[in-house]
């Protein structure tokens, strides 16, 4: 079956409980489902090795091709039966991902079970009931939040009613008397004045989001700081704010930001509220934004619910990156992109995703100059009429180099001139190629092949849309370098599975340091570099960096160099104090563990313990204007320390500094100097 047959399959359903993007129905109801669609989802339960006492609810998507297997297992005996288990199967990437619930406080519930069975069913009146009683005391006035079992409770209770063996009853006057008090808690306090853009709104303008093409809202705008800057730009930004601008509306725009939002807002049903309103109000994506730690920090601080409380009297829910992303999805039952620690995209406009995706994985070439063209005897009209329009013709090689294929019309915006001189795009490739250096279009060729292989191999995470839903400009890339789109497929995935070979990821860390500009291999354990140079490295460590970059997110300018561990499937990024200086310090160290799936940050705010990196120079390209001078420097260091010059060098700042005083020195930029 494919996608255009279960689309139409799916519509023709009239049975089930019908949202906006899909159907759910009980395995009992499946009788009344197009015989096909339902062979195809008994089939589809099968080919996953999914036992029929794990499922008994089915979800089907109307505008993917994608269905979900859900297991309620007290879906008769429950009122509001929780989820326990849920198994999403991507279709189009032929692809199923797992989600546990059994020990998760706050699983997803479901109502209006009667929509979900048939009506001869002996519990169409009970659920009927259930349904109705839930109306009567006001419970489904707003839908955003109910989905989770914690949210359902704290509402009923709110509503002034119990639950009582699964029925909705009016509580007693004295009921919850013993609820707890509201602290007082300054959330006012929680807005700063800022001098420069904030974090996501940093991210947006590195994506080039932020070039006058799409509106913005800022939910939850504090003072406003991001909003005058943008407006200062002339770009359409709006905002609004519970304490500083409550009275403005709250309306759709292309990029929603929901800014350090979310962990300032004690009570869980308000801010799930807050991220469902926010993610209502976005037409193409939602960039939402929180304070991470970890928990020694977080340990200083007075608990309170599930955060704490600063010395401020403000709330503050500080999340892990692995947590938080899991939140997101869970609530929005949307993939969560990883943009940078703790800042995160969610795309509503898929296609928008898909380019967002792509772009990240793609060199841009900065052609210094093209090659002269050769010397032409004949006497071609064509060559001729390309020598005298040199301006226009240099503008389509380039383009030619930046796809690495030949450009369609629409691609190439002097099409019609370069069709009128000569003929079509085809006719004005080969020509060129007679007159230019064809190794620059080879070696644009592979690498524009390569930066696509790792945006499918990355892709493998994501949900990703089958071919005919992809961008025009990609398809275009598939034909001209891959042929199909399965091809692509099947090429990205060997490479993403081959990162779990370490004997490979070593072969591979070899190669990189043989070819690298600059670059430090601890043989066996190690490669590390700075992060200028990824593009550089061999196609399968590009990957194994984006995989793990995954729950990180983009390297922000603060990263300096790189480390990938050849043995355990991790990835550590460094930031350092000032990296031109002789002997810069250590700052910041993020370790990324894949198998794990989780990320260690480790911050040295007390500078007498931030370790020196010493060495600089084997991280230096020997053709830079500082190579010399920092190696010359690098060698007179080593002798006084007692170091050997050529590796990696691992010494605490505190050993570092008793060795310059035995030896009577200090360090001024590139001198060492006498006390």
């Amino acid at each position: 079956m494919d996608f255009q047959l279960f689309k139409q399959l799916v519509n023709q359903v009239r049975i089930g409980k019908q949202l906006p993007d899909a159907v759910y129905l009980h395995r009992d109801a499946m009788s009344e489902l197009p015989h096909s669609l339902e062979k195809f989802v008994r089939a589809v339960a099968q080919a996953v090795n999914l036992p029929d006492d794990q499922w008994n609810l089915i979800k089907l998507f109307k505008k993917e091709f994608r269905l979900s297997l859900l297991n309620y297992p007290t879906f008769y005996t429950a009122s509001y039966p929780a989820l326990e288990q849920s198994l999403n199967v991507d279709l189009s990437k032929l692809s199923h991902k797992v989600t546990c619930y059994r020990s998760s406080e706050n699983p997803p519930i479901l109502h209006r079970k009667e929509t979900m069975i048939l009506p001869g069913s002996d519990h169409f009146e009970l659920f009927t009931a259930l349904t109705k009683e839930g109306e009567a005391a006001g419970l489904y006035e707003n839908t955003r939040t109910i989905g989770f079992k914690q949210s359902w409770l704290n509402l009923i209770q709110k509503k002034g009613y119990q639950l009582v063996d699964g029925r909705i009853l009016k509580a007693e006057p004295d009921a919850f008397s013993n609820v707890q008090k509201d602290t007082g808690i300054d959330r006012h306090k929680t807005a700063i004045v800022r001098h420069e853009l904030s974090g996501p709104m940093k991210t947006l303008a590195k994506q080039g989001y932020l070039d006058g093409r799409f509106s913005i809202f800022d939910y939850g705008c504090g003072r406003g700081d991001d909003l005058r800057e943008l407006e200062a730009h002339g770009l359409d930004a709006l905002g609004w704010d519970p304490v500083f601008s409550p009275d403005n509306d709250k309306v759709n725009s292309d990029i929603v930001n929901l800014g350090f939002v979310l962990n300032v807002i004690e009570d869980q049903d308000e801010r799930l509220e807050a991220l469902l309103s926010a993610w209502e109000l976005a037409n193409k994506v939602l960039v939402v934004s929180v304070m991470l730690a970890n928990d020694s920090y977080i340990a200083q601080f007075q608990p309170y619910k599930d955060g704490v409380i600063t010395s401020r009297n403000t709330f503050q829910k500080y999340y892990a990156q692995s947590e938080f992303k899991g939140y997101l999805e869970r609530s929005l039952q949307e993939d969560a992109i990883a943009v940078a620690p703790g800042i995160f995209y969610i795309f509503k406009d898929k296609l928008e995703e898909q380019r967002y995706l792509q772009s990240k994985y793609q060199r841009h070439h900065t052609w210094q100059q093209l090659t002269s063209p050769q010397p032409i005897e004949s006497k071609d009209k064509a060559k001729l009429v390309i020598s005298q329009n040199s301006t226009l013709f240099d503008d389509f090689w380039n383009v030619c180099l930046e796809l690495g294929r030949i450009p369609a019309n629409d691609e190439f915006n002097r099409s019609e001139e370069v069709r009128s001189l000569i003929g079509s795009h085809k006719k004005v490739f080969r020509l060129l190629q007679e007159m230019f250096d064809t190794r620059e279009f080879a070696n644009a060729e592979k690498s524009r092949k390569e930066d696509l292989l790792v945006y499918f191999a990355i892709g493998q995470f994501d949900k990703r849309k089958p071919y005919t839903q992809q961008p025009e400009s990609l398809k275009r890339d598939i034909k001209a370098l891959f042929d199909d789109y399965r091809t692509a497929i099947n090429l990205a995935t060997e490479l993403l599975f081959a990162i779990a070979d370490t004997e490979l990821i070593g072969e591979q860390c070899v190669k990189a340091h043989q070819q690298l500009p600059a670059s430090i291999l601890n043989e066996g354990h190690s490669l590390i570099f700075h992060k200028i140079y990824i593009e550089q490295l061999p196609l399968l460590l590009r990957v194994y960096i984006g995989a793990a970059l995954q729950m990180y997110g983009e390297l922000d300018d603060g990263i300096d160099l790189i480390k990938i561990h050849i043995n355990s499937g991790k990835l550590t990024l460094t930031q350092y104090d000032d990296f031109e200086e002789s002997v810069p310090y250590l700052v910041e160290r993020t370790k990324i563990k894949m198998a794990d799936q989780d990320i260690d940050f480790f911050d040295y705010v007390d500078e007498q313990h931030r370790p020196p990196l010493l060495n600089k120079h084997l991280l230096l390209d020997k053709q830079s204007g500082q190579y010399e001078k920092q190696k010359r420097f690098d060698l007179r260091l080593s002798k006084l320390l007692g170091t050997t010059p050529t590796i990696e060098v691992i010494l605490h700042r505190k050993m570092y500094e008793e060795r310059l005083l035995q030896a009577g020195k200090t360090v001024s930029g590139f001198r060492l100097n006498s006390h």
